[in-house]
């Protein structure tokens, strides 16, 4: 049996009902309002688990949990106004529950039976009981919602899930090397509804990961959201368009928990899960420009240039050629251009040239780019669909790959990186001597 501690903080007044509330009192009239409470659940090992309730007098029930970065100030002003239309929201603290540092790697360190056992106080609620996370976060989900069907088999009281920018995959691979999905994700048997924004490298992996969900019976919803990049509604630098979304993210997870309440209740079985090790790698992975250990003849590359030319890799044998996948969204892409540009002029008059793949940019978009934030000289080619990036195995922005005279791959590193420091122009003039 589950244990219920509560802690209740003072009354708060969202500010935008400050003069309604001025104006009731002002008539005579007795309002209350309700307040967040802080609430501990213990779980079956005597874990207690510290919930952010936002209390709400619908049938329905969204249990919050963190991604990678933790619970953001973003997701709890969404609460509120989830709260406001009805909904019951619990923001769950699963890392210092389990008094873990917020890093991706503690993730994987989360028993399923904790996310189960706060479904289990959900249904003690009496409410159909939705899971929310983002990135990371939804290993657990997935894990604690398959612990939770496999013990109550035929119980409805998980209605299914909500997955903003879901990170599939074990580990962002080494360029050459094939990304392996979560274990979890071809065992999930739930209803889902995925958030994903365009601007991410993770639209570009949708055609794998959603047949991996649906293979053991998972109804698989998508929402695009255009002109957005993960973590839209708490970053730090969020354009015009990400803050207006961010404060549309009630509605669009109001909207996908209304979809998921059509779905015809359906027996879910699902398979039992073989013990797992250790998933998630501690730490980052160091930034280098690494021998290329995948098929060394890279794969087409003839694309239109921003120009309107149309520039195939095959036209330069003889030559050294680094091959850069990037996007105008992405910072560390654009962190990084200026030290190609500085690489450029250093091995002017030797063969050498920088072939810059964009990732499905307007044209207009990426000429604004460049002639307001970084000004380059080297080619530009347009992969307006997306085709090269797949054909490359790109996953994720911003990837680079050194091509030989020969014409094979000779290095390739994911991330950015400075290009004109000793170091490199080291390894790019040993391959122009050969």
């Amino acid at each position: 049996m589950l244990q219920i501690h509560r802690e209740t903080k003072g009354l708060t007044v969202p500010r935008h009902h400050i003069l309604s509330l001025i104006f009731l009192l002002c008539n005579g009239l007795m309002i209350t309002a309700e307040a967040r409470d802080n609430l501990s659940v213990r779980i079956e090992d005597g874990t207690e688990i510290t919930i952010s309730r936002y209390a709400a007098k619908g049938e329905r029930l969204l249990i919050w949990l963190p991604g990678e970065a933790g619970l953001q100030t973003g997701e709890f002003t969404a609460a509120e106004r989830l709260a406001a239309r009805g909904y019951e929201v619990w923001l769950a603290d699963l890392f210092e529950s389990r008094f873990l540092p917020v890093v991706p790697s503690s993730l994987d360190r989360i028993p399923a039976a904790d996310v189960a056992g706060l479904i289990r106080h959900g249904q003690q609620q009496g409410k159909t009981v939705y899971l929310v996370s983002s990135g990371r976060g939804i290993l657990p989900l997935l894990r604690g919602a398959h612990l939770w069907q496999r013990r109550h088999p035929g119980d409805h009281t998980l209605g299914g899930a909500i997955l903003l920018s879901p990170k599939f995959f074990i580990e962002t691979p080494d360029p050459g090397q094939a990304a392996k999905l979560l274990p979890i994700v071809s065992q999930t048997n739930l209803p889902l509804f995925i958030l994903q924004p365009k601007l991410s490298p993770w639209f570009w992996k949708l055609d794998r990961t959603i047949p991996a969900l649906q293979s053991s019976g998972s109804d698989v919803f998508v929402r695009y959201l255009p002109a957005v990049r993960d973590r839209f509604y708490f970053r730090p630098d969020a354009s015009s368009k990400e803050q207006a979304l961010a404060q549309r993210l009630p509605e669009l997870i109001s909207q996908a928990v209304r979809l998921l309440a059509k779905l015809p209740e359906k027996s879910r079985r699902v398979a039992e899960l073989d013990g797992q090790a250790p998933l998630i790698a501690e730490g980052k992975k160091a930034r280098l420009l690494k021998p290329y250990e995948g098929d060394p003849t890279p794969p087409e590359l003839r694309l239109l240039s921003l120009d309107g030319k149309r520039l195939d890799l095959r036209d330069y044998r003889g030559r050294v050629v680094l091959v850069n996948f990037w996007a105008s969204w992405c910072p560390p892409c654009v962190h990084e251009m200026p030290s190609m540009q500085r690489l450029a002029n250093k091995l002017a008059g030797q063969p050498f040239t920088i072939l810059a793949v964009n990732m499905a940019e307007e044209a207009a978009t990426i000429r604004a780019f460049l002639q307001t934030k970084v000004r380059v000289d080297f080619p530009i080619l347009l992969d307006s669909d997306g085709s090269a990036l797949k054909r490359w195995g790109v996953f994720a922005f911003p990837t680079s790959y050194v091509i030989d005279k020969q014409g094979l791959i000779r290095y390739a590193l994911f991330g950015a990186v400075e290009w004109d420091t000793p170091e490199m122009l080291k390894k790019f003039r040993s391959l122009l001597n050969e």
